[in-house]
């Protein structure tokens, strides 16, 4: 059986479930509501089970020589007391290497995996769902049917609400801030700097730069600052290590809220979400891209194993995937709940235990999804 597949969304999780597809002996539609001449500006770090899923998927080749291996995060308390350290070749040993790059560079990846067959400036204006297939309705009036909808179009999706699935996606009560940095101090590891309900994240991502990922945690009414580079620098002005430094290089600042995404379930007849659509959490733990490439890597392989019953293989998909996400989700909110704690008396404890309890939290990734 030749199943139409259409893929909505072409950032990595989109590009990356073509690719999963294309692997598994499919020919999916993509689409993409954005311009191609949209990239993404921030950098990316991928952890060892990130790698593991790119290898899976056929594209470790050409991501080895893009950004730079991180061999260990280090943890320090605002004035630059450290308080505990991972060993990361350790924890993912056998599993992948941990790595910061140019998110654009790793989407760059995605789309040559998948030829390049985007159609961008294409949105999806309606779905309907009709004896087991799923009519689909452009944004330039072209119609068309399909037997598998894949909704990759991020937290904000508009397929899950379309088809039903679930309501928009919760705030988590937290600001992010993300730049990209030249010009910076020179570093070699992932430093996190714990403030008073903030971090400030920075790590080298290849060519000199530095990826910097910095949150706050904010009441529910709060509205982003206006002027994203002068709040952090406000915020963060009183922080040591490398801080100082990056601030004073700091040019253009993303700044976005988080949020989460919880549903009962991810398919609804032809239609199923994946990546951020489906399971979007805090980005605290870095495994916003990881889920996503193993959602890839999963949704090939129960397709290719029951292609004549889709029902099928979106049953084994969710049973594969959801306490594997979910476990995520948990500890993303018990690492943000520690790091809400108030410095005089989380320091001390992670300076007993904090190897231990952030180690612990990634040990269920390092087995097979």
């Amino acid at each position: 059986m030749t199943l139409r597949i259409l893929v909505v969304g072409a950032g990595i999780s989109g590009l990356a479930t073509a690719r999963g597809l294309r692997v598994a002996g499919f020919r999916p539609d993509v689409v993409e509501e954005l311009p191609a001449t949209t990239v993404p500006g921030a950098g990316i770090f991928l952890p060892g089970n990130a790698s593991r899923a790119l290898r899976q998927l056929g594209l470790d080749a050409p991501l080895r020589p893009l950004g730079d291996l991180i061999f260990r995060q280090v943890f320090l308390d605002a004035e630059g007391g450290e308080l505990f350290e991972i060993d990361l070749a350790a924890l993912w040993a056998g599993v992948g290497e941990s790595r910061a790059l140019s998110r654009g560079d790793l989407q760059q990846v995605l789309l040559t995996s998948v030829g390049g067959e985007v159609r961008y400036d294409t949105a999806v204006r309606d779905l309907e769902i009709v004896d087991g297939a799923a009519k689909v309705e452009f944004g330039d009036g072209v119609l068309a049917e399909y037997d598998l909808v894949i909704a990759a179009d991020g937290r904000r999706s508009m397929i899950r609400t379309g088809a039903g699935l679930g309501g928009p996606a919760i705030p988590t009560g937290q600001i992010v801030y993300r730049s990209v940095v030249t010009g910076g101090p020179p570093l070699s590891d992932w430093i996190c700097l714990l403030g008073r309900r903030s971090q400030f994240v920075v790590m080298p991502m290849g060519g000199r730069r530095l990826y910097v990922h910095a949150d706050e945690s904010v009441e529910p009414e709060a509205v982003n600052p206006a002027d994203p580079r002068a709040r952090m620098r406000e915020l963060f002005a009183d922080f040591a290590g490398p801080v100082p430094a990056v601030l004073a290089a700091l040019e253009k600042v993303q700044v976005a809220r988080t949020d989460e995404v919880v549903l009962d379930g991810w398919a609804k007849g032809p239609v199923l979400l994946v990546g951020d659509a489906a399971h979007a959490t805090a980005p605290t733990l870095a495994q916003g891209a990881a889920m996503a490439l193993e959602d890839a890597v999963v949704l090939g392989e129960v397709l290719k194993a029951t292609p004549d019953d889709v029902p099928a293989a979106l049953r084994a998909f969710e049973q594969r995937r959801q306490d594997r996400c979910t476990q995520v989700r948990e500890h993303t909110r018990e690492r943000d709940q520690t790091r809400d704690v108030p410095p005089a008396l989380r320091d001390p404890m992670l300076r007993r235990r904090g190897q231990r309890i952030f180690a612990d939290q990634y040990r269920g990734l390092v087995e097979p999804f």
